[in-house]
């Protein structure tokens, strides 16, 4: 993961640090040497053709202006310094400073098959552009490698889990988190009166739960391909929930007091979505998730995030 150092032209003493550091060829040499590896300091002298005394000299300086990591390590003979780049990229604004408050935004694109876990009840299946993945009704399908070229999965009870990578909230302030999809109950073939309660977890914390009012067809949805049978489910509905600080919003409608700072969504490498049906649910009437080639809208799972970058101290 990349990392950025903000800075102001305000904050003097900080760059009076890092300009007096990146005013010494040696101490550029050293920062090339480790924006690809990490070596310790006689392996930096020796490759620099240095003195160790004088290569400890000039990594002391570069520690003191936050541009390296430098990590005890023991050794056969005592322990060594190892040292590792610490900064990618300084950005220094002259005007206004650096706004902390500014916030930033990043999408992911998720493919309905990439999906991680599940547990899917007949009727269940898969399909790409081209064909019923392997077969239908088979819930062991669910785990074929072949599903990730999902563009439309379906099943009566049970639930997919998606784990969604979280590198870039990584030294962030997370404000907010949404995902929109289009998605309706499954029915034999089709009922567009066919009531379902559709449930959203992130982490394992319940945001809501939605009722689709039924499984859609009678028309032929925008994006199907041509040997999809015209009496099977055509579309969905496309849903968007939201979490902030201010709770959970489906669509513009708030429904529930779960909050962002719950879910813990920077932490550990990822987190997980999952869809699916409460055992309890009143009405099980089953999930379908459209792709970008099935359906009314050309999306997979879009998942937008929200956030603060923060200053590198």
């Amino acid at each position: 993961m990349s990392r950025y150092m903000h800075l102001s032209i305000d904050e003097e003493e900080r760059l009076d640090k890092i300009m007096a550091a990146m005013a010494s060829k040696t101490r550029r040499d050293i920062l090339r040497l480790v924006s690809i590896n990490s070596y310790s300091v006689t392996e930096i002298a020796r490759r620099l053709h240095i003195p160790t005394s004088t290569a400890a000299f000039h990594i002391n300086h570069l520690q003191a202006a936050d541009l390296v990591h430098v990590q005890s390590q023991s050794a056969q003979h005592g322990s060594s310094k190892i040292i590792s780049r610490k900064i990618d990229e300084i950005n220094i604004s002259y005007v206004g400073g650096f706004d902390a408050n500014k916030e930033l935004s990043t999408v992911l694109d998720i493919p309905i098959g990439s999906f991680t876990d599940c547990h899917a009840v007949p009727s269940c299946g898969m399909a790409n552009e081209e064909n019923i993945i392997e077969t239908d009704d088979t819930p062991g399908v669910f785990f074929s490698p072949a599903r990730a070229s999902a563009q439309m999965v379906w099943f009566s009870e049970g639930y997919l889990e998606y784990r969604i990578p979280n590198y870039f909230l990584k030294d962030k302030d997370p404000v907010g988190l949404s995902f929109s999809l289009e998605i309706c109950s499954e029915a034999p073939n089709y009922r567009n009166d066919w009531a379902s309660d559709i449930t959203f977890w992130i982490n394992g914390k319940e945001l809501c739960t939605w009722v689709s009012p039924g499984d859609f067809g009678g028309h032929r949805g925008k994006l199907n391909p041509d040997w999809w049978s015209d009496f099977s489910t055509q579309y969905g509905l496309l849903k968007t929930i939201r979490v902030n600080s201010g709770g959970t919003y489906l669509d513009e409608n708030k429904v529930s007091s779960v909050k962002l700072n719950q879910l813990n969504v920077e932490q550990d490498d990822y987190f997980t979505l999952r869809i699916g049906i409460k055992p309890d649910a009143v009405n099980r009437g089953g999930v379908n998730l459209f792709g970008e080639k099935f359906g009314n809208y050309q999306q997979n799972i879009l998942m937008k995030f929200t956030y603060k970058d923060k200053r590198t101290e």
